[in-house]
């Protein structure tokens, strides 16, 4: 079957969900981009390209994930760097000093930082004009049509670390050229200067790399700081008179480390496989990846910007490569450092960037994340005793590709409660994964350590609740010294609760009585949270919600920690809906993009599918560039926010895929609901393979507005509860499946493991 036909099979039969993405999906131009952060993107999570057009050269920005000037933060570790000290400063009112030493070194110095590896470029005629431009979203491939016939597909495999090129109808010799980053050049134009950050390369002192140049290869070898470097290898050859092929990679060695393969010797062994095979492995992957989970909604927009987003965290999120970043593998290429350095933001960016993982179905790709947290955990445990003089677990909330602090404003970057944040991905994973041996191995001893931290750092105070020496809440009032909080924030709060709870159920989970105990007792001692007297969750008990804000940092127990539930009945629902509307009425003068991401599963937690598809259709429109990628700012200027600047980071990106997925299925709050928040006019719904809490795999379409059929599996065995879609139900097909009727609306499913039933309206 051709595409032409795909396409009107599937606009016959609305209902049917393919396992890929159909061409409707992939990106579509007539022409190339002519700035960076509108390139085609493509990655593996360890390499990352960008295709776009500079100065007439079609050009391909290379980037690898691990390329960092790791060099300590210059004046970071003083003898002042403690979380006391700061604290004895906020008490004499003598706050300049801890700006001075913590805050400006980040944004004066310009590493530790991401730093960018270098283009490919190719020299195309003037006179041949491009006729498209396309991102395939089934085999994460870009190609290229010119008005001449010529014909370039391009891809990055997607498990290997090598890129491969391909002209065809080649009417002379297309020679690529390698362009260095200019290290010992100043950038006098071009490219968006960054208020806060931004600065030219050269600052950071590298003496530039040799580019040396064979009659079929490039090689290219960068040192940076401390004996750190990195190596581009490009191959090419003609394969008849019209046809050229190549190949590119990238490596990077650090002192100490164990050497991995050079990126000349991956190449040249790629080469030998050939195009053909390593496109058909790359394909296979990307099919597999793309079978794990689909949706059908009859919003365009929004459907396409679900799939957009899919393909950016199957290429940015892989386990063996280093977890999402603020821009993971597109690190920028306009001869600067990095918005925010690229670094690993935990007041947000990282959290949100992996919400999508969990219901999506994208397990194996969330344990990246994880695992890199694992895997420093040591350093995190340095950090801890050094700047909070406490044993257990804290983890900077800004750091550098091996957990390393960097500083910034202190209140985020060395808040308490940043390990709590990521502690939640942990429990999710094991949510959703039931998997007890993950358990027992790594989820329970992060809790542990955590909350082991945390009943440290707190103490009881003269009302006999337990709170933290000094509190804030991302980020309000900047890194002033109102930012510090003499009571728990809401955030605090939220998270230190969340730690407490999750901590008791493992425990007790795992047979551990007595340690469960122990954290319910703890959890006991926290207040309750800040409210007005309109029961709206303020910031802090001293500081209403009152300003525009992009951080909706108060509102973290009920999205996404689900500490405050609209299942819960009246009290959690005022609470939820009061909240929600105060924060309208302030208004998002000061939102960024991932603002409206987050609003969008915020609402669908409130069971507000109009509220929610609003907000995700803001995003999709407002806050992202024709090739997807957020950037902070409204680009329309339409009055979405008043911040109109275009810094790329991607959690607002993920962080919309995981409000769609919020609309599809919810299952935290104990049961498995289908379509909780959808709004009225999307009659015509279906998805496949959305992952509930417990390993429970699920499908269901609506017709005509009204759900007519469900199916679920189990990964593993288990029971779980069913909040039924049907007036009148019947069972369609059952295997290994015991159903009892709980009256209310719910069914009770006790499951073998690979169990099904397949449940429609009767």
């Amino acid at each position: 079957m051709n595409r032409y036909l795909i396409i009107l099979w599937f606009l016959s039969a609305p209902l049917f969900v393919s396992a890929q993405p159909l061409p409707r999906h992939d990106l579509v131009f007539d022409k190339l981009a002519t700035t960076w952060d509108e390139a085609i993107p493509l990655g593996n999570a360890t390499l990352g390209a960008l295709i776009w057009q500079k100065d007439g050269r079609l050009r391909f920005s290379l980037d690898r994930s691990d390329i960092w000037d790791m060099r300590p933060m210059k004046g970071l570790h003083r003898k002042e760097f403690s979380y006391q000290w700061i604290k004895e400063q906020v008490d004499k009112n003598n706050y300049k000093p801890v700006q001075e030493y913590f805050d400006e070194p980040y944004d004066k110095q310009p590493a530790p930082s991401k730093i960018p590896a270098g283009a490919l470029e190719f020299n195309i005629p003037p006179e041949v004009g491009v006729k498209s431009v396309r991102l395939i979203l089934s085999n994460a491939l870009s190609e290229i049509l010119w008005t001449n016939g010529m014909k370039l597909q391009t891809f990055i495999h997607a498990t290997q670390p090598v890129g491969w090129f391909r002209f065809e109808n080649v009417p002379l010799d297309i020679i690529p050229r390698l362009v260095a980053p200019p290290y010992e050049a100043d950038i006098k134009e071009g490219g968006e200067v960054n208020s806060v950050v931004g600065d030219d390369l050269v600052r950071l002192g590298y003496k530039q790399g040799a580019v040396q140049t064979a009659d079929n290869s490039i090689t290219y070898r960068q040192e940076g700081w401390g004996g750190f470097q990195y190596e581009i290898y490009v191959q090419w050859k003609k394969i008849n008179a019209t046809t050229i092929e190549g190949a590119w990679s990238i490596s990077s060695h650090y002192p100490g480390k164990s050497d991995e393969e050079p990126a000349t010797q991956t190449v040249k062994n790629s080469v030998r496989k050939g195009w053909a095979a390593a496109r058909k492995e790359h394909i296979n992957w990307w099919k597999s990846f793309w079978s794990k989970s689909a949706i059908q909604i009859p919003d365009e927009r929004l459907e396409k910007q679900w799939y957009l987003e899919q393909y950016k965290f199957g290429a940015t999120a892989r386990r063996g490569a280093p977890p999402i970043s603020l821009q993971a593998v597109w690190t920028a290429d306009n001869g600067r450092i990095p918005p925010w350095k690229g670094d690993y933001h935990h007041d947000l960016n990282t959290q949100l960037s992996y919400w999508p993982a969990y219901s999506g179905n994208h397990m194996e790709e969330a344990l990246g994340y994880l695992d890199h947290l694992d895997e420093h955990k040591e350093n995190y445990k340095r950090y801890t005793k050094l700047f909070f003089g406490k044993e257990g677990l804290a983890v900077p909330g800004v750091t550098t590709l091996d957990g390393t602090e960097m500083g910034g404003w202190v209140q985020y970057s060395l808040s308490p409660t940043v390990s709590s944040w990521l502690a939640h991905h942990y429990y999710l994973q094991w949510k959703y994964s039931a998997d007890q041996i993950f358990l027992k191995d790594r989820a329970y001893p992060w809790l542990k350590d955590v909350c082991t931290f945390l009943e440290n750092l707190t103490f009881i105070d003269e009302h006999g609740f337990r709170k933290l020496p000094m509190s804030s809440s991302p980020e309000i009032n900047d890194n002033r010294i109102s930012a510090w909080f003499h009571q728990n924030t809401n955030y605090d709060l939220a998270l230190m609760k969340f730690s407490f709870s999750a901590a008791a159920e493992m425990a007790q989970a795992l047979g551990l009585e007595d340690e469960s105990a122990h954290w319910k007792k703890i959890l006991s001692q926290f207040g309750d949270y800040a409210l007005s007297d309109n029961h709206e969750l303020k910031f802090a008990p001293d500081l209403p919600y009152n300003v525009s804000h992009r951080h909706f940092s108060h509102m973290m127990a009920i999205h996404p920690l689900g500490l405050i539930r609209w299942e819960d009945g009246e009290p959690a629902q005022q609470i939820i809906k009061n909240t929600i509307e105060l924060l309208k009425k302030v208004g998002p003068d000061y939102w960024c993009g991932y603002s409206y991401s987050w609003l969008g599963n915020i609402q669908a937690r409130a069971k507000n599918g109009e509220g929610a598809a609003e907000a995700l259709e803001i995003f999709a429109k407002a806050f992202c560039l024709p090739n997807s990628f957020h950037v902070n700012g409204d680009q329309t200027k339409s009055g979405f926010s008043k911040l109109t600047y275009r810094p790329f980071t991607l959690e607002g990106n993920f962080a919309f895929a995981a409000g769609i997925q919020e609309m599809l299925l919810q299952s935290y709050a104990g049961f498995i609901e289908i379509m909780p928040a959808v709004p009225e006019s999307w009659q015509d719904i279906s998805f496949r393979k959305l992952r509930a809490e417990g390993a429970f795999l699920v499908d269901a379409k609506k017709e005509h507005g009204k759900v007519t059929e469900v199916k679920i599996v189990s990964e593993i065995g288990g029971k779980t509860k069913l909040k039924l879609p049907f007036e009148k139900w019947k069972i369609q097909k059952r295997e290994g499946v015991v159903v009892r009727e709980l009256g209310q609306g719910f069914l009770e499913m006790d499951y073998k493991k690979n169990g099904m039933i397949v449940l429609i309206s009767d």
